[in-house]
């Protein structure tokens, strides 16, 4: 089973998730700084690391630049704060997906089994259960590729976390649809994960700022004050 490099100063932390991910069958190695990690990691070199942002010695926004030297292996965040800029920060650098504390285990662990999923090498040999033309979504300027987990507008790239991935490509797979938060919770959580309504709210907002970067004309999702959200048919 894949290793997985937990990095956190809080020991609390260390031993409820290692616990968890062991659970499931990985392997687990722990560090309580970002200095002790990269010295492991030149031991034994993780499938995946989840990094806090804020520790002692190097924190994890320092950390992630220097495994991006040499390496590609995916990286999930944990942040105690609901910060845009580290976000989005951490995006451009190379993080592949944040998730905000206190978090549900649940929710870390089928994170970490998402991504694991995509980062590992198509076989070609291997006949694929699904046609290309299911892979990739296409809709009135934006492309989804839901294998290479690529997102794109009008030919420039958006970078998205696991979540906001998931949440666009539910609304974008039927334009004109609306969605209620409680099915775009559906699309982007595992059942018996709860998140709240302002959970979805924060998600859609920051799905529009990341799309307003590369065009301030972008106004495909749609509110429905007091139904949900829909992706926009084309006029």
């Amino acid at each position: 089973m894949p290793n997985i490099a937990l990095v956190d100063d809080d020991r609390n932390i260390l031993t409820s998730v290692s616990i968890a991910l062991e659970a499931e069958g990985y392997q687990v190695d722990t560090y309580t700084d970002g200095q002790a990690a990269i010295q492991g990691f030149d031991i034994r070199k993780p499938d995946l690391a989840i990094f806090d942002i804020k520790m002692p010695r190097m924190d994890g926004m320092e950390l992630l630049r220097r495994v991006r030297q040499d390496s590609e292996m995916p990286v999930i965040f944990l942040t105690s704060k609901d910060d845009e800029i580290d976000e989005l920060f951490g995006l451009k650098m190379g993080a592949d997906d944040f998730i905000t504390k206190p978090f549900s285990q649940r929710l870390l662990v089928e994170r970490v089994k998402t991504i694991l999923k995509r980062a590992q090498p198509h076989d070609p040999n291997q006949p694929s259960r699904v046609s290309e033309g299911d892979m990739v979504l296409d809709r009135h300027g934006l492309v989804m590729d839901t294998e290479r987990h690529t997102c794109s507008w009008n030919g420039k790239n958006v970078v998205l976390t696991v979540t906001e991935f998931l949440i666009l490509h539910s609304l974008a797979q039927r334009p004109g649809v609306v969605k209620s938060r409680n099915a775009l919770m559906d699309a982007a959580y595992e059942d018996q994960v709860y998140v709240d309504d302002r959970t979805i709210d924060s998600h859609i907002k920051r799905l529009r700022k990341k799309f307003k970067a590369v065009d301030s004309d972008f106004e495909m999702i749609e509110t429905l004050y007091g139904v949900g959200y829909r992706f926009k048919e084309a006029g």
